[in-house]
């Protein structure tokens, strides 16, 4: 049973409290719900069709310009060069969920929370069933050793492999900070890349 709108939004706001407003829309400007502090109203329309383009270099909303770091068919990333923060989107045939994130705010999280917010809305079965292991006939088959993982938690994780595997996800974030020389976030990928090489023993 889907999630009604405004629920999926609070949620998605008491997770990341960074994330000023959201709207969630139908169809390419049918706005279902959106936080009281946000009118788009009259731009959603231009937003969705940048978006349905895939080429954009931009988006503008609240007479604000965002260059577009990522956009693809389910996902939007834009953020503002002058620092007034970041907007998110996530879509799929039936709705779209788009955010607005305070400059702080950290966008790969935003992203992937936004997009498992847009799954509760769905009114389809999602494709992977969480508590069924991969490679299984019919998802009858449990993990060795009885371990059971939290659905939440793999789901994350697959999200996250996702992110990852997408040219336009992990590899478009790290080519955008190396060009702009962004010395803090190159040093944390740094060491992020140390832990992992740890993690797998690699």
């Amino acid at each position: 049973m889907p999630s009604d709108p405004a629920t999926v939004v609070y949620n998605l706001i008491q997770k990341d409290p960074s994330i000023i407003a959201a709207a969630v829309i139908q169809g390419s400007n049918n706005i279902l719900y959106t936080t009281d502090n946000w009118d788009i109203s009259s731009e959603v329309g231009k937003v969705s069709s940048s978006w349905n383009s895939m080429n954009a270099q931009f988006v503008i909303l609240s007479g604000v310009k965002y260059s577009v770091l990522q956009c693809t068919s389910e996902r939007l990333v834009a953020t503002s060069i002058r620092g007034e923060g970041h907007i998110i989107g996530a879509k799929d045939e039936e709705h779209k969920i788009i955010i607005y994130l305070e400059p702080d705010g950290e966008p790969m999280g935003a992203t992937m929370d936004t997009s498992r917010a847009l799954s509760e809305l769905s009114s389809k079965q999602n494709y992977v069933d969480p508590s069924s292991q991969l490679g299984s006939a019919g998802g009858s088959v449990k993990p060795s050793g009885g371990a059971n993982i939290d659905p939440q938690l793999k789901g994350e994780v697959q999200s996250f492999l996702e992110w990852i595997k997408d040219s336009e996800g992990l590899s478009g974030y790290i080519n955008y900070y190396l060009q702009q020389n962004n010395t803090s976030i190159i040093s944390e990928l740094s060491k992020i890349y140390s832990e992992l090489r740890q993690i797998f023993g690699v």
